[in-house]
């Protein structure tokens, strides 16, 4: 292993009716409050009275921004900031899932910062102060309820970076596994596919001696194959909720990246073709991690046999290991396509003609970023990938 130093300063309150501690978690900050969700989706089952009813039982001056879009805008963040400083925010409460977080947590920084937040996402400059917020996490898939990471676009340059800074992190994080019953059924494949693509993302490195680290892996990863299928038949089981919400949350909260750092490019492709195209995080790595696994197949046969053969039943005799490689890679595809997740780019509507710009976006972003750690991609692997994906 590498040297490493872990800190993980989010309290995480999980289990069925944490939301009443809110007032009590609350009585260390200050009364004017911001209440940040996305769509409406909290009114409509309920969860945002409730968490109205609880803030006035803390006396609070509520403030709210409504609207927070599945690939968080940074026009939607601005309009964060302008509250804060406006309205003199004390707190902020990020109501949703990890787009609402995400945002959150960029005007957590940038309200705390003279310039623009635009320096902080890019990574200009790194947030040294913020705004202390919380989280009421409403869907299982990014961990961002106990990280400090954030991914925000820019719009109007195609731009999408994920950052973050030791300063944002939640101070607290309440997952009460009923909140995410009324999770339509897409988006809760979708949030399946993410904490798998986390763990993958993790897994693959080159460092030495990470066997407890490799375990945990196989560990996450054959949880959310087993439970995947039998919470899919009752979306209003409590027991399989509950394994999918803690899931999400170890998958993506530095637990299992200690002593090493993963390979990431697959995101980094993903959020340049959903920068281009604003489609679902989750549905772009569905398609495209497949095909990076078949591309970097070579960099190390062994360490991929040992991850398929973990979270697949493989006929072994008598093949290749670059054979079992490639049936695992099948069955995981298979498996995700049977969840109901997308499988080709095309699935979007999305053909060749632009994919020479998601592929320059995506360079840039891995020259700059330090992904690509397993297996370092050019512009033309990129494109390959891509061009498999269609």
């Amino acid at each position: 292993m590498e040297n490493f130093t872990y800190r993980n300063p989010t309290k995480l309150i999980f289990g069925k009716d944490q939301l009443n501690v809110l007032p009590e978690e609350l009585k260390n900050y200050g009364k004017n409050v911001l209440l940040v969700y996305g769509g409406g989706s909290i009114k409509r089952n309920g969860l945002y009275d409730k968490v109205i009813s609880l803030l006035n039982d803390a006396e609070a001056s509520i403030f709210e921004l409504a609207g927070v879009e599945p690939n968080p805008r940074l026009s939607t963040v601005r309009k964060g900031i302008e509250i804060c400083q406006n309205e003199k925010i004390d707190f902020m409460l990020a109501v949703g899932g990890g787009s609402v977080i995400d945002c959150t947590k960029a005007i957590s920084a940038g309200a705390a910062y003279d310039g623009d937040v635009w320096d902080i996402i890019n990574k200009k400059v790194t947030a040294t102060k913020a705004l202390p917020f919380g989280t009421v996490l409403t869907l299982a898939a990014t961990g961002s309820e106990m990280n400090p990471d954030s991914v925000i676009t820019n719009w109007e340059t195609n731009e999408k970076y994920v950052w973050g800074s030791e300063v944002t992190h939640p101070k607290f994080s309440i997952l009460d596994p009923v909140n995410t019953f009324s999770v339509p059924r897409d988006q809760t494949v979708y949030g399946m596919v993410d904490m798998m693509s986390h763990v993958f993302e993790q897994y693959f490195h080159n460092v030495k001696n990470t066997k407890l680290q490799d375990r945990m892996c196989y560990s996450v990863l054959q949880t959310v194959i087993e439970t995947a299928p039998k919470l899919l038949e009752d979306l209003e089981s409590y027991e399989h909720r509950e394994t999918i919400l803690y899931s999400g949350t170890i998958a993506l909260n530095g637990t299992l990246q200690m002593g090493y750092f993963g390979d990431w490019a697959s995101h980094t492709i993903e959020h340049a073709v959903s920068a281009v195209y604003d489609i679902p995080h989750a549905g772009g790595l569905a398609i495209l991690f497949p095909h990076w696994m078949r591309h970097t197949i070579d960099q190390d046969v062994d360490r991929m046999k040992n991850l398929m053969t973990n979270m697949f039943e493989l006929e072994t005799e008598g093949k290749t290991d670059k054979e079992i490689v490639l049936e695992g890679i099948d069955k995981l595809s298979v498996f995700w396509s049977s969840l109901g997740a997308p499988s080709q780019l095309a699935d979007y509507s999305i053909g060749d003609d632009r994919l020479e710009e998601i592929a320059e976006i995506a360079a840039r972003e891995m020259e700059h970023g330090g992904f690509g750690n397993f297996k370092k991609l050019t512009k033309e692997d990129i494109l390959s990938i891509l061009r498999a994906s269609l």
